[in-house]
């Protein structure tokens, strides 16, 4: 497939290209389909974990780069770029470039923090398939590839009054935290903004000038939609806009993936 250097598409998952309720991303197949028959990388930069994000693409024949975990990581299929570039190690078929904490240090971390602040802290590692579902939507099977964290680690405050004196806690032990669509995300110091911009740099020394384009709709998309050309705010559902995400030439779109639908159609027809 020959790509289209003109444009490379980052997309955050849930609520954005895929549906919040149902994880669907048909609303938007007719975009998808224009990504595809035009060439244009499609990049999945999500807080889904790779096993998540694997299943997604072979269902798009997406063969391009991804992020996952809230940009904890960059996976890029071997051989996919000619020009040399800095990797931290190579795993099924991928090269990868590694930006987060490792998993087992952050669950560590949240115990500690729980115990230090007196906060009711809920890992989704110590959730079962049930629970999971009741937050989540996500069936067993589904759940099991979100439990396979490697840099990120989702959590539930019982009490959000409690917030303040976490926050003070991860920021003591050098860490970061970012907020989804449900959960809390506890990092060691990634964020999607730092991964699209080595990413969006390693594409540019293959390809020469592209424009990028972003498209999210919870507060962890923020960093991600800083380090675009394009930036595409996705409606809620029943919520509105993420109020915290106000930045100069943001553009609006539709709830979920129909929104994500009308914005990629928008901002492709300029190629004609």
């Amino acid at each position: 497939m020959t790509m289209h250097r003109k444009f490379v598409v980052f997309t955050d998952l849930d609520g954005t290209l895929l549906d919040h309720s149902t994880y669907s991303y048909e609303p938007a197949r007719e975009a998808l389909d224009l990504v595809r028959s035009r060439g244009v990388p499609l990049v999945m930069t999500s807080s889904k974990t790779r096993a998540e994000i694997e299943e997604l693409r072979r269902e798009l024949f997406n063969a391009h780069p991804f992020i996952s975990e809230n940009g904890g990581a960059i996976f890029i299929p071997s051989g996919y770029f000619t020009e040399a570039y800095h990797f931290d190690r190579e795993v099924d078929g991928y090269r990868v470039i590694e930006l987060g904490a490792p998993h087992k240090m952050l669950v560590d971390a949240l115990k500690s923090i729980a115990e230090v602040t007196d906060a009711g802290i809920r890992l989704l590692s110590g959730m079962g398939f049930e629970e999971i579902e009741e937050l989540t939507g996500l069936s067993p099977a589904q759940a099991e590839l979100a439990l396979r964290r490697e840099y990120d680690e989702p959590f539930i405050l019982e009490d959000e009054g409690y917030l303040h004196a976490v926050d003070a806690e991860i920021k003591r032990l050098g860490l970061s935290r970012t907020e989804g669509a449900v959960f809390h995300h506890l990092m060691g110091g990634s964020d999607k903004g730092k991964a699209v911009g080595i990413l969006s740099d390693i594409i540019k020394r293959e390809w020469g000038e592209v424009r990028t384009v972003g498209l999210g709709d919870s507060l962890n998309d923020l960093p991600m939609l800083e380090r675009v050309d394009v930036p595409v705010l996705v409606k809620k559902p029943g919520k509105g806009y993420e109020e915290r995400i106000e930045i100069t030439g943001l553009m609006r779109s539709g709830e979920g993936p129909v929104g994500w639908n009308e914005a990629v159609l928008e901002i492709l027809g300029d190629l004609g």
